[in-house]
């Protein structure tokens, strides 16, 4: 799981998690290593202690004892009268005693341990021994789990010159410090873990709290559109940050608006140029010719003529001939303009569509239906101008077919209505696929290319789709469909 993928409200509830753990195990190694440095001071602290008593004690023998104070007398002086038994039996440690050349003079209990029940101490030993500022020396042992200590110093008479070196091994007993830590270790665990769950309850809530404007934010922003009016963020109580987050945001919304609005009002001043330059050019277009007529009337009137009933009759054909044309252009932009009605009535589709069809007098249209009765909602008017339209733009592209055909087709599919439109014309290219429902778009010579448009308007303001599959040379086949009513 890659964390840049994870939420930040998430990255917030295990960072804080991930703090409480890492300073739990953080403060649990530190006491360990803080109770391991305390034991091996307590042990060191402990030896020198019991060192310098029993040093004491033995000097304080010697002092007393009726024989000459010398290193081969040592032996015969603390045995007397069972003084290194009683002293170590006191101090709970063995005792040895070694003359100044490391050679075993006598011990309190012997085979205490192997390493340090030799009857000779080491050259190292002695080396360092002699070489040390404080006249001791310690030697650290491992065996077989057991950590030692064997210290070794001098015994001096009370001229303060050496007798002889005693030596006193000491185990490291650690089991109550080791008790100790583990009860400490054990409540240790036990307060993270409590505290760990009100962690876990904290960086929940405290992790919805800072994500929740964020959210607020996020969702306002998603919601956030330019052919729309978006809603401003009002967050109360907010950080400096979300603060200013928001008020940037608002102020992106309030210039959207504006913008908005600049743009749809400059798009609606291009569409009336545009539309005001196609009207202007089609209507200039039969007014060259009736123009033309008048001009040559004016020309060529003769009240004498025998024939100027006739020539003033073409004429007058003419102007009507270009008036129409004018009519035509005139109500084409008018039905274009015309928003199709929105208060729909229930009709049989296979019955509006025949009824739309009787108004054409080619012989080579014909209409089928899988049923006799298909019920939907749609205005008569509009669905009988949608079958006129395609089935005229069928003729026209039947136009110059030796066989032309043309078949009117109403079918059902699942919760649909389907008017199909077939015919095999000239077809459309590929280049013009795209452009076919563009209004001012038109293969033809004749026309202001606003059918398509019209018709397309039509149905997707009724719920509907209208689709077309074309092959130049071919044919096309044109498909209206809109929701049918069940009865």
């Amino acid at each position: 799981m890659k964390t840049n993928k994870l939420s930040l409200r998430t990255r917030i509830f295990f960072t804080m998690i991930l703090l409480i753990l890492g300073a739990s195990i953080l403060i649990g190694i530190l006491a360990v290593i803080q109770y391991k440095e305390e034991a091996e001071e307590y042990h060191s602290d402990r030896l020198l202690r019991k060192e310098d008593q029993i040093r004491d004690e033995i000097s304080y023998v010697l002092d007393r004892t009726s024989f000459e104070v010398i290193t081969s007398k040592i032996p015969i002086i603390l045995r007397e009268n069972s003084d290194i038994y009683r002293i170590a039996d006191v101090h709970k440690l063995p005792i040895k005693v070694y003359d100044l050349d490391g050679n075993l003079l006598v011990s309190s209990k012997e085979g205490f341990v192997a390493d340090t029940s030799d009857s000779q101490v080491g050259e190292s030993v002695l080396s360092g021994l002699a070489n040390s500022a404080g006249k001791r020396w310690v030697v650290h042992m491992e065996k077989d789990g057991v950590k030692y200590q064997s210290s070794y110093t001098y015994i001096n008479d009370n001229q303060f010159k050496p007798l002889a070196i005693m030596n006193l091994p000491y185990i490291q007993d650690d089991d109550f410090i080791t008790r100790e830590l583990d009860e400490f270790l054990r409540r240790l665990a036990e307060g993270y873990l409590f505290m760990l769950l009100i962690a876990i309850g904290l960086s929940y809530f405290l992790s919805r709290y800072i994500t929740k404007s964020l959210k607020t934010i996020s969702d306002k922003m998603i919601e956030t559109r330019i052919d729309k009016r978006n809603q401003r963020i009002n967050i109360d109580d907010a950080s400096e940050e979300i603060s200013n987050l928001v008020k940037a945001y608002n102020l992106m919304i309030d210039e959207l608006e504006s913008s908005a609005a600049k743009l749809a009002q400059g798009e609606r001043e291009q569409a009336w140029r545009e539309m005001a330059k196609q009207v202007a050019h089609e209507i200039k277009n039969p007014l060259t010719p009736m123009r033309l007529t008048v001009q040559s009337f004016q020309q060529r009137f003769d009240p004498e003529d025998p024939q100027i009933k006739q020539k003033l009759n073409e004429y007058s054909d003419t102007l009507i001939q270009q008036i129409d044309t004018m009519s035509s252009i005139a109500s084409a932009f008018s039905n274009f303009a015309k928003m199709p009605a929105q208060q729909n009535e229930t009709l049989n589709v296979v019955f509006v569509t025949k009824l739309a069809l009787d108004i054409f007098n080619e012989h080579y249209i014909s209409f089928a239906a899988d049923r006799n009765e298909i019920i939907a909602k749609f205005d008569r008017t509009q669905l009988i101008r949608v079958v006129t339209n395609l089935v005229k733009n069928a003729i026209q592209a039947t136009e110059g077919v030796a066989q032309p055909q043309i078949r009117v087709e109403v079918k059902t599919d699942e919760d649909k209505v389907c008017i199909l439109v077939i015919d095999n014309g000239s077809g459309i290219s590929e280049e013009n696929m795209n452009r076919v429902f563009e209004p001012k778009f038109t293969t033809k010579s004749s026309g202001m290319g606003l059918g398509l448009a019209m018709v397309k308007n039509i149905v997707e303001s009724c719920k509907g789709s209208i689709t077309f599959t074309s092959r130049v040379g071919k044919g096309t086949v044109f498909k209206v469909s809109f929701p049918k009513v069940e009865i």
